[in-house]
């Protein structure tokens, strides 16, 4: 039977790509390819970069108003067509469509946040800063900018970038993950139903080649990206030598700190979400444990007891608790990192290598693996795994569990469970990472606030979306402003001017 080919979105309308390459879109749970989608090439793209440009000057024009009626009238569209996306999103990426769906929700936030955009674009002003001179300021869209966007969150990531840039008057080229494509085409198709004009949006999936057109051509003048700390890193590198804007959030190694004084039940549920939702595909998921003092033993059998409970299978069957991963490939690399921490000497409290999905064989599952007497200089610990592993490591005190978090080189998330107002909040003024939770497992910020990390977890200046995000997708302007009397305007001089 032959497979879906999907369409670009270029210009407000499908479009076949000229590319003769493909790659397949899979179902994960099933093993089943059941989309294929053109890997578009650098022609595609700059058909898409051109289109966007074309539509810059009257998007532009458009009074903030007007831009933002639009975006309200897709965000109601996105509510309406909720559990479509979220569909979408689980059957290409695994995730359970209850996670599916809330990750939509986070993203229709997103929106929400860019409709108040005629506010938040208000410059500054200033009377009288001399003698008869004012001064105000103007923030200004800054042309055609980019996404590149991961394959764990089909929806949402894509709606931390679009919306802001949109509503500050940009027009966008969306790169989605070619594993992930159909969210990214449909929320194209809702855009233009709420009445946004041609060219302003266009979707281009895609792999190096697309993205290093991206890079590379100077109508791009700015490129946000969320992905891994290798690719944020060239992606930053890249763009900065084409004198481009960037914001590239990379890769994350999640602390949760547990001091003893704890409520052990409240922490232990909180960590299962955090460290095996999604199966454990999220740039904010907990992936390490610092256990404080005496509560070690303890909080790894409560983990222990909780993780064996856990339902894994299809995202689509009701009572699931984790899906599959979201490739073999990718189940493979994550089963040889359960190999290194065995061999390295961790201790293998419950081992989701061997696990079995009736009905579903060909799945990419991994159930939920616990190591305990987890080391700094283990393999499981250094990298990023992305799955559904999490480790356990014990310190004496908090001033240890400080040092190991700041020393890691990832510093996009970490939180910390304690009754003590005292100790969490020496936590989160001497923690060295971007965003902090204190008995919130996951700390992502609503969208009026930005999300990004620091160190190795983002290259870049400005975080996504909250208010960084309208500086990002901005450029600001002053004004000095002098209406002279008659007499005043033979007046020269060649010293610098104070205004005083």
């Amino acid at each position: 039977m032959a497979k879906t080919i999907l369409p670009l979105w270029i210009d407000g309308r499908h479009t076949k790509s000229n590319s003769s390459r493909f790659s397949e879109v899979t179902n994960p749970a099933s093993g089943e390819v059941i989309r294929h989608v053109p890997l578009s090439s650098r022609t595609d793209v700059e058909a898409a970069i051109a289109a966007a440009k074309a539509a810059f000057p009257g998007w532009r024009d458009t009074t903030p108003l007007r831009r933002s009626r639009i975006l309200n009238k897709f965000r109601e569209l996105l509510e309406t067509h909720r559990t479509e996306l979220a569909q979408l999103a689980s059957e290409e990426h695994g995730k359970t469509l209850e996670d599916a769906a809330g990750s939509v929700q986070r993203g229709i936030e997103v929106v929400e946040f860019a409709v108040g955009a005629p506010h938040l674009l208000k410059g500054e002003h200033a009377e009288n800063v001399g003698r008869g001179v004012d001064c105000h300021s103007m923030l200004q869209p800054i042309g055609v900018c980019a996404g590149i966007t991961p394959f764990n969150f089909p929806a949402m990531v894509p709606m931390w970038m679009f919306p802001v840039a949109i509503a500050c008057g940009n027009t966008f080229v969306l790169k989605p993950s070619e594993k992930v494509p159909s969210c990214s085409l449909r929320m194209a198709e809702l855009l233009k139903e709420a009445g946004l004009p041609d060219g302003v949006f266009n979707v281009v999936p895609g792999d190096k080649e697309a993205v290093d057109t991206l890079l590379e051509h100077s109508d791009v003048r700015a490129i946000s990206f969320v992905g891994s700390t290798p690719v944020a890193k060239y992606i930053y590198e890249t763009a900065a030598r084409y004198g481009k804007r960037i914001q590239a959030l990379g890769g994350a190694k999640n602390h949760a700190v547990v001091l003893s004084d704890a409520p052990l039940d409240f922490t232990a549920d909180a960590i299962m979400g955090a460290a095996y939702g999604s199966a454990g595909e999220r740039c904010m998921a907990i992936s390490a444990v610092v256990a404080v003092g005496d509560i070690a033993d303890a909080l790894v059998a409560k983990l222990s007891a909780r993780a064996e409970k856990l339902v894994v299978g299809p995202g689509d069957k009701k009572g699931v608790d984790m899906g599959p991963v979201i490739s073999v490939q990718h189940r493979d690399k994550i089963i040889g990192y359960i190999a290194s921490g065995v061999q390295q000497g961790a201790k293998l409290v419950m081992d989701g290598r061997n696990i079995k999905v009736a009905g579903h064989e060909k799945g990419f599952f991994i159930g939920p693996t616990l190591f305990d007497d987890v080391s700094t200089g283990m393999t499981i610990y250094k990298e990023e795994i992305f799955g559904p592993v999490l480790i356990v490591l014990r310190v004496a005190n908090l001033d240890e569990a400080i040092n190991l978090v700041n020393a890691n080189p990832y510093a996009n998330g970490t939180a910390i469970f304690t009754a003590s107002g005292a100790a969490a909040r020496r936590f989160q003024n001497e923690i060295e990472v971007g965003m902090v939770g204190i008995n919130v497992p996951i700390p992502v910020p609503m969208a009026f606030f930005s999300f990004g990390g620091w160190k190795s977890s983002l290259f870049g200046d400005l975080h996504m979306h909250g208010m960084e995000g309208i500086y990002f997708y901005t450029r600001t302007k002053a004004i000095t402003t002098r209406w002279p009397e008659v007499a005043e305007r033979s007046a020269s001089t060649l010293t610098m001017p104070t205004l005083s």
